[in-house]
């Protein structure tokens, strides 16, 4: 793993920072290109892509500091501490700001989100290399397939990462240690895939489900199914039913996905008759 890349001069440069700003960058290009397809100002594209950024990143860390509520009141610097970033609570508060900026600037909501669901897939896959090439703990459980990785040089290697999994240390352990060169899944590899395949199938499709949502509801039932099989083997805690928080947010995101699809398929249906 190479936490940093490389330095300039002596400032090191970060694969997790670096790899999140390509993944912004790649997504704002794909969002001005839908937008200016659909007749907005490319400018919008990168004032969404600003409030992502910033909204983005805000509940990313507030949600990780809730999952992490006692580590956070004993060591309050985690606040301002570069990594422990959960994606959904991100996603979550983004998706409310720029709801509320498209609400103001009297603009459709659910066909900027049609637009934006393309690139988030795509960002956020991105985004996924560098929690790959910086071992940041997003990794799966031991495995022997041929493509397992190890992340001892990760900024949070599996003796760490494992401590909470007892299982794991009875099984894998050394005097009740996991070693940091056990093989495991590469999770965040699988989320790239994942990411990038279903980018590829919503571009195709934007030409073609043209009621205001449809991209959207696509976007929230494949991302929602991607994470939620995806985190069967990833190493988060099991909270409800043997279910990580991460899949019963999926869950939600599923639910919400099914019923705007139905919802909207009902709309047009009427329309027509």
């Amino acid at each position: 793993m190479h936490p940093i890349l490389f330095k300039i001069g002596s400032v090191p440069v970060y694969s997790f920072g670096l790899l999140m700003g390509l993944g912004f960058i790649a997504g704002s290009m794909v969002l001005s290109k839908d937008l200016t397809r659909r007749g907005y100002d490319q400018n919008l594209g990168s004032t969404i892509t600003l409030l992502a950024i910033i909204f983005g990143l805000i509940g990313s860390k507030a949600l990780f500091l809730l999952e992490n509520l006692d580590d956070f009141l004993n060591h309050p610097s985690m606040a301002i501490s570069p990594g422990g970033l959960t994606w959904y609570g991100g996603f979550i508060l983004a998706t409310i700001v720029i709801w509320q900026y498209t609400k103001k600037k009297k603009i459709p909501f659910l066909r900027i989100a049609d637009a934006t669901s393309p690139a988030l897939l795509l960002g956020y896959g991105i985004a996924r290399l560098g929690c790959h090439l910086s071992g940041d703990g997003d990794y799966g459980f031991p495995t022997s397939l041929p493509w397992a990785s190890v992340y001892a040089n990760g900024t949070y290697p599996p003796s760490l990462a494992f401590r909470d999994f007892p299982e794991i240390v009875q099984k894998y352990g050394v005097n009740g240690i996991v070693p940091d060169t056990i093989p495991v899944h590469p999770t965040p590899v699988y989320e790239f895939l994942a990411g990038v395949v279903l980018f590829v199938i919503l571009w195709n499709l934007r030409k073609k489900l043209t009621l205001d949502g449809q991209i959207f509801s696509l976007y929230l039932i494949m991302t929602g199914t991607a994470r939620f099989l995806v985190e069967f083997l990833r190493i988060n805690p099991r909270i409800f039913l043997g279910l990580s928080e991460a899949q019963l947010i999926s869950i939600g995101i599923i639910i919400i996905g099914i019923i705007g699809s139905i919802t909207l398929n009902q709309r047009r249906a009427k329309s027509i008759q």
